[in-house]
């Protein structure tokens, strides 16, 4: 049965803001029970989670923002974007709200980056973590691979290319990486681009991309942090995305001690609006694991 979807005019409405540094930040939270963290994408946004909102909602009080830079919140174009930044982001949202328990996080893409950093203030007792799954997500720099967009944002003439970016650069380039019969809907594809396009956003563009040297900066420190004990990981992956599908994963086996992984067959890079119902079956399985089983999987790492 397909899921039931948010439009983006009703999810707008239910935002709030905070703010961070003198920016103003877009941030949704529901439900009740243990605080799950869900950190969105490039180049989109927290709308992305709409499909699994409600049910999630109904087992755990959900948290998320649209990051610095992305969506509805401030996009300042004299910033230096960074994913650092983003987890500094993610804790002072949990201590607006005043989130004083362990944090699960579900996360995607570039949240997954900010993911790996949160995990790794966790080791160092700076953050207070349960578990992470991550969806997609570019955890190893070695295995990932560019959008010619996204080469071009990185390049000297990056700023231009960014400005000149439309819809149909979108559409483009969003073909490339969903499954061959998961594409969005034309308005899908319209909500995508109001989302980049709010606040001016395509003049930073260029700037926001400085995530993927970014990911080789912090390498050992972000996959360090995976290979600690002590936190519940799990990897859901779309595999023929061309970006962080199998080959993410078969990076994933090979360095995460006891690797927890779930392969997607059809699914590209976006699971969770995608095949958002596996995506809420594979992830209730993995809160539903028992703390034993974990802890057997920690003691053979």
């Amino acid at each position: 049965m397909p899921m039931a979807e948010i439009p983006l005019c009703v999810w707008r409405t239910r935002g709030q803001s905070f703010t961070f540094r003198g920016q103003s930040i877009r941030y949704w939270t529901a439900g009740q029970g243990e605080p799950l963290l869900l950190l969105h994408g490039f180049p989109t946004a927290s709308w992305d989670w709409h499909y699994l909102w409600g049910p999630l909602a109904q087992r755990f009080r959900v948290i998320a923002c649209d990051m610095l830079g992305f969506g509805d919140s401030a996009k300042p174009v004299d910033h230096a974007y960074s994913l650092m930044e983003q987890a500094d982001l993610q804790q002072a949202l949990l201590a607006h709200l005043q989130v004083d328990q362990p944090v699960h996080l579900l996360a995607h893409d570039y949240g997954g980056s900010v993911a790996q950093e949160l995990l790794a203030r966790h080791h160092e007792q700076r953050a207070d973590i349960a578990s992470c799954v991550f969806l997609n997500s570019g955890l190893f720099p070695e295995s990932c691979r560019m959008l010619l967009i996204q080469k071009l944002l990185l390049s000297r003439l990056g700023w231009l290319v960014g400005r000149s970016f439309g819809r149909d650069d979108l559409v483009r380039n969003v073909s490339q990486i969903y499954g061959p019969c998961t594409h969005p809907s034309e308005s899908a594809l319209d909500d995508f681009w109001s989302l980049i396009a709010a606040n001016r956003g395509t003049r930073i563009l260029h700037k926001l991309v400085g995530y993927m040297p970014e990911r080789r900066l912090h390498r050992e420190r972000w996959v360090g942090a995976m290979q600690r004990e002590g936190v519940p990981l799990r990897f859901i992956n779309g595999v023929v995305d061309p970006l962080s599908g199998a080959n993410m994963v078969e990076r994933y086996r090979q360095l995460v001690p006891e690797p927890d992984t779930v392969q997607l067959q059809g699914i590209g890079h976006y699971p969770h609006t995608e095949a958002p119902v596996q995506v809420l079956r594979h992830y209730l399985a993995f809160r539903e694991q028992p703390l034993s089983y974990f802890e057997q999987k920690v003691a053979w790492s």
